[in-house]
Formats: C-alpha cells, structure tokens, sequence
C-alpha cells in the first residue's frame, strides 16, 4: 500500500477520542474478535502493540488489523516498528522513549502518516518529539497500571500545561477507564488510550462506547 492510499478521505487521521492500544495475544482470531467489538464501539484509533510476539505473528496480526481498520475507516498506528508500519500500510507508528530515532522515523514515513511518541512525565520532551517531526504526544501513566506498574505519574497540571504550550494532540495513557477518563479529557487530553478496561471487559463493543461517549460530553 503506498502512502497515497493512506491520505484517502475514508481513513479519519485525526488524533482524538478513544484511543485503543491492543494487549499482547498470541491468537491472531481471538484478537480480531475483539478488536471488532473495538471498534463497532466507537474507538476512533487503533494502535498495534505486541510486546511478546515474534516477526512473524506481529506480521500477520497487523496485516489481519490493518484490513480491520481501513474497512472502518480508523488509523491503525505500529507501536515500535517503523519496518512494519511500512511493510504493512499502517496509517503511522508510535515511539517510546527507546524505541526509535523520530527525526529519522519521520523521514522514513514521509509527512503524511501519523507518527506519535511518548513523553511520560516530561514536557522537554514533547517539545523534542514534535520539532523532530511528531505529530501527536502522548503522557503518562496517569493511573496505577497493570501493564506497566513502576510507570511514572505525571499529574493533571502537567497535563494541563502541555495543553497551554502544544497545539499539537494529547494522548493521555495509564490505567483509565470510563471513571477516571473525564478529569483527563477537562484537562486538555484529546485523546486517551484505554487497554484493559476494554479489551478486558465482559462486554467490549459497550466499554468501547462509553469511553468514546465521554468525548461528546466535552
């Protein structure tokens, strides 16, 4: 897929909303199952992380996502892998903090893709991230997390200062859910990216939506 395809109006690429980050499964079915119901909720994007599987799995679960998510018309976004953001037509690719060169990840994808990087607790940088060419950031763990419990934990005010500085989206991350994603979304997150209070959940397609729902509040 080049990248022109990507730019397509049916593909929405705009950072906002319910922002769903995949946990880590080795059954490519099981995971399509729910990223189904992810997506029939509402979420707005989709990113790709597998911290567990190898090239070949991580291969085939993105090609069998980014099939999902065009259908959909969402960006699927590759957390770590520029090759297989590339590989696979993704509409971008997310970077943490030792993931990645941006500058040279951003010459990779061309200026038209998605390209986000995480920021944690530390405003300088996202101020580095986007003049090297990112275009949305993200922070956190603003929540106690099971994914990653020693996370750091920015505050709200941080936050809430980025939103002053960064014209930029916001991603808020780290153990939100339904009741704690509204003090984030008032203190300027445009985004928030939720895994196991959806993917966990007994009814995904419902815990999908009432995450989204929350942004039409605001």
């Amino acid at each position: 897929m080049n990248v022109s395809s990507l730019n397509s109006s049916s593909v929405n690429t705009r950072i906002a909303g319910l922002y769903a980050i995949t946990p880590d499964l080795d059954d490519t079915d099981d995971l399509c199952y729910r990223v189904r119901a992810v997506l029939a909720g509402g979420a707005r994007v989709l990113q790709y992380r597998n911290k567990t599987a190898g090239p070949a799995l991580r291969l085939q679960q993105a090609q069998a996502l980014q099939t999902l998510c065009a259908a959909r018309g969402v960006p699927l976004i590759l957390n770590d892998h520029l090759d297989l953001a590339l590989q696979t037509g993704a509409a971008g690719l997310h970077l943490g903090g030792d993931d990645g060169d941006i500058a040279a990840a951003r010459a990779a994808l061309g200026p038209d893709r998605l390209l986000g990087a995480s920021c944690y607790d530390r405003l300088e940088l996202a101020e580095r991230a986007l003049a090297a060419g990112a275009d949305h950031v993200a922070f956190g763990s603003f929540f106690a997390s099971g994914i990653k419990p020693d996370a750091v934990r920015p505050s709200l005010e941080l936050l809430a200062e980025a939103r002053r500085r960064f014209s930029m989206p916001l991603v808020a991350i780290g153990g939100i859910t339904a009741a704690n994603a509204p003090q984030l979304i008032s203190a300027g997150a445009d985004a928030v990216a939720v895994i196991s209070a959806i993917f966990a959940a007994a009814d995904i397609e419902a815990a999908a939506r009432e995450v989204q729902s929350l942004f039409e509040l605001h």
